[in-house]
């Protein structure tokens, strides 16, 4: 959704109400990285190619836009973003929204992946000039967001092979106005599926920062919910959490589940606000196919799934030894797969031995300057130990080992570190057919650290 941005100073008070205009873009331009203009797209004519040519020389060639994403440049503004070997910027010499204009760049990106495959660079836009140009006039007008769904693109704008409509067809014409303009552009009217289906992904990614005395310096989640799905028709989709707004007193005392705080979030733009403020239920008619439907944080009563205990004992000047447990701490019908666990070194370590080892395989790596330990399957409630030994090389000063943290990398399934749960997912239809419902969790590693 646009937000209109407070009137100037010296405007009327009540000048957005009153129907004054959004401030948006004049240009966009697609650049390389030595500062050549691949692609220049102009909606209005009040920044000039040479004011253009100056932000190129300045700042992309200089490659000082990887710091500063937007650049003034003699009263004209420059907000641009790094996609691969690609720079894609807009100019305005408006006091625009700024995260306006950037979330309509990542959404012109989106768009330009869709259409080559999923792979976005200065390739591509050198072999899709023609379509590059239908896009950006159909995505922008006047400087102004219009169409920013991929799919409802495809059905006008295509390439290769692509199946187009019949323009001549104006039911097929009307059906594309409708949901281009309509309430509900990401979806389409007359979907139909020979199945039924919804899959819904919890995924979490856990931050957890133990200090050496073994205290804990932080803890949050990073998670997102995504959506598959092949329903027909115009579902409503209505999806409940346990969050400790909505949980009764009567919920609490029945389960060991106190419910969950989120810190923030941000939903699909099909999520209904207004009903999410009311009863904290996220009601949406859900695009085809997968999207995320939201994005959330949060920072209590984060649940950490693994237990670290390492030591560092020095054996003599030049060796030391490293130990390290390791212990489970989800259910033990849970096996987390994919651990990896990075033990560092010294940097003048000449060799490392791994003495002992209850499971899985670690070796010392020069390359990496840690000892990895890799575990394919991890069950719940189990403790495995690494016990290694390093020798150092001797060297002219003898400088204290400041000590990096061991850090992880792992997937946990059928967990959450934060607690969230579907309490319910519930679809209308006006065809009243039963849909299959699947629900899956996942919790990743983040930033997940021990100091030594």
């Amino acid at each position: 959704a646009i937000v209109a941005q407070a009137p100037d100073r010296g405007s009327s008070p009540t000048g957005c109400l009153a129907g004054e205009r959004i401030r948006m873009i004049s240009s966009i331009l697609l650049i390389n990285l030595k500062g050549e203009i691949l692609i220049w797209r102009a909606y209005k004519d009040n920044v000039s190619r040479a004011e253009w040519q100056t932000f190129c020389n300045r700042v992309v060639a200089t490659k000082e836009s990887r710091d500063t994403p937007v650049q003034g440049i003699n009263g004209c503004h420059f907000l641009h973003t790094l996609q691969g070997d690609v720079v894609l910027a807009a100019a305005t010499k408006d006091n625009v929204n700024v995260m306006l204009v950037f979330k309509l760049l990542f959404k012109i990106v989106e768009i330009f992946k869709a259409y080559f495959g999923g792979s976005f660079d200065e390739n591509q836009v050198r072999k899709n000039f023609v379509l590059i140009y239908e896009l950006l006039d159909e995505i922008i007008d006047y400087g102004y967001p219009q169409i920013l769904e991929a799919d409802v693109l495809k059905k006008y704008i295509t390439q290769g092979n692509s199946k187009s409509i019949d323009l001549n067809d104006q039911e097929q014409l009307k059906k594309i106005t409708v949901q281009a303009t309509g309430v509900c552009s990401w979806r389409a009217e007359g979907i139909k599926h020979r199945k039924n289906e919804v899959y819904i992904d919890v995924v979490e990614n856990v931050n957890i920062m133990m200090s050496a005395k073994k205290e804990r310096l932080r803890a949050d989640v990073s998670g997102q919910i995504l959506v598959k799905c092949q329903l027909s028709g115009m579902p409503e989709c209505k999806f409940g959490m346990n969050d400790k707004l909505v949980m009764s007193s009567n919920d609490k005392m029945r389960s060991a589940d106190k419910g969950i705080a989120l810190d923030d979030y941000r939903f699909h733009q099909c999520v209904r606000l207004s009903k999410f403020d009311v009863d904290r239920e996220i009601t949406f008619i859900p695009p085809d196919g997968v999207f995320e439907l939201m994005t959330y944080r949060i920072t209590e009563n984060i649940e950490s799934p693994f237990k670290l205990l390492p030591n560092v004992k020095m054996l003599g000047r030049n060796r030391l030894e490293l130990s390290l447990q390791v212990t489970a701490m989800y259910d033990r019908n849970i096996t987390a797969t994919n651990v990896k666990i990075d033990i560092p070194c010294p940097k003048n370590t000449a060799r490392g031995n791994i003495n002992k080892i209850d499971h899985g395989r670690a070796r010392y790596e020069p390359s990496q300057g840690a000892i990895i330990w890799r575990i394919k399957r991890f069950p719940g409630r189990h403790e495995y130990t690494c016990l290694a030994e390093v020798e150092m090389a001797s060297t002219v000063t003898d400088k204290q080992w400041v000590k990096p943290p061991i850090t992880m990398n792992f997937d946990v399934p059928q967990f959450t570190a934060s607690g969230l749960r579907v309490r319910f997912l519930k679809v209308q239809e006006k065809s009243n057919y039963k849909p299959v419902k699947w629900i899956r969790y996942l919790t990743k590693a983040g930033s997940y650290q021990h100091r030594l």
